[in-house]
């Protein structure tokens, strides 16, 4: 189904928005077209995930080798978004070969599509705040630093909080097939550490800590990843192998069908009949409605009535 008009933020967004960078980039790197969450576990793992997915795309090293460098910070953030403009399309082209005998790209244009869109879209904010920076920092004019400054804190924050955004749902690619994100996430963590482990550079630190540093990262994502996948696979029969034409989604309620009086419902367990223990007292005669057998007549001589 083709995107209608406003539907990417979900009419979210009005002119009082702009004023915080944080609701736009809510509304922008995570749209409305991106299926909503299935399981809350799932979404705990995720943000896990997305930490650790930070520490492998931008390095801890980097803050231990030589201090805290906001340049060089975003520098490695720019490598990381052109790596993943890269490596995504590939990524997705390999799953689509994966699935071509269960449907077609065809079926698939649409999402596939605003995912593109999305990814482009991260990686020219990111361009995009890298020259703000540049130039404040290569400028003299007082009033040009100020109102490039401005603008620059406005985009930092805005592409900040847009990079937890899109490293959780991976450019909206869980619209495709949910077990897309975290197939990225692994993907992604480890041909960010596959230089440094072929070439041996540390970064000044020592044996053990580049290690840490360098597999820990991808480790962890890998392993979070997986299990995210395992309990998409056990809870809801979502198979990274099955094309996403295959996979019938949940059934929706639908109208209760008749049965006999007394009867529970087809292939649900027995429940007793629930009545109020607080209501009103029982009509004459009546019997207790969990009572087994009728209850004896009342026997004074009897020390407990029985």
């Amino acid at each position: 189904m083709a995107r209608t008009r406003g539907s990417w933020t979900g009419g979210a967004l009005t002119v009082r928005s702009v004023l915080k960078p944080q609701d736009v980039a809510r509304a922008v790197f995570h749209p409305a077209w991106i299926p909503q969450p299935l399981d809350p576990s799932v979404e705990r793992l995720k943000k896990f995930r997305v930490i650790a997915g930070a520490v492998a795309s931008l390095g801890v090293y980097t803050f231990i080798e030589g201090g805290f460098d906001f340049t060089e910070l975003l520098e490695n953030a720019m490598t990381a978004s052109v790596v993943l403009l890269f490596l995504t399309p590939l990524t997705v082209g390999a799953m689509l070969w994966v699935w071509r005998h269960g449907g077609t790209v065809r079926q698939l244009r649409v999402p596939l599509l605003n995912s593109l869109l999305l990814l482009l879209l991260f990686v020219g904010c990111v361009a995009a705040l890298l020259g703000l920076v540049q130039t404040v920092n290569g400028s003299a004019n007082a009033a040009v630093i100020i109102g490039v400054g401005l603008t620059m804190m406005w985009m930092l924050i805005f592409t900040a909080y847009g990079a937890v955004r899109v490293s959780g749902n991976f450019f909206g690619t869980a619209a495709t097939h949910r077990c897309l994100p975290p197939l990225l996430a692994m993907v992604t963590s480890w041909l960010v550490a596959v230089p440094d482990l072929v070439t041996g550079d540390l970064h000044g630190l020592s044996l053990t800590l580049g290690i840490v540093f360098i597999l820990g990262a991808p480790v962890t994502v890998t392993a979070i990843a997986l299990l995210e996948m395992g309990r998409l696979k056990r809870r809801y029969g979502i198979r990274l192998k099955a094309h996403p034409a295959t996979l019938a989604p949940a059934p929706a309620p639908g109208p209760v069908p008749p049965m006999s009086p007394g009867m529970p419902p087809a292939g649900s367990p027995y429940l007793p009949p629930q009545g109020n223990p607080y209501g009103r007292p029982y009509a004459a005669g009546g019997q207790h409605p969990y009572a087994p057998h009728p209850q004896p007549p009342y026997n004074p001589q009897h020390p407990y009535g029985g």
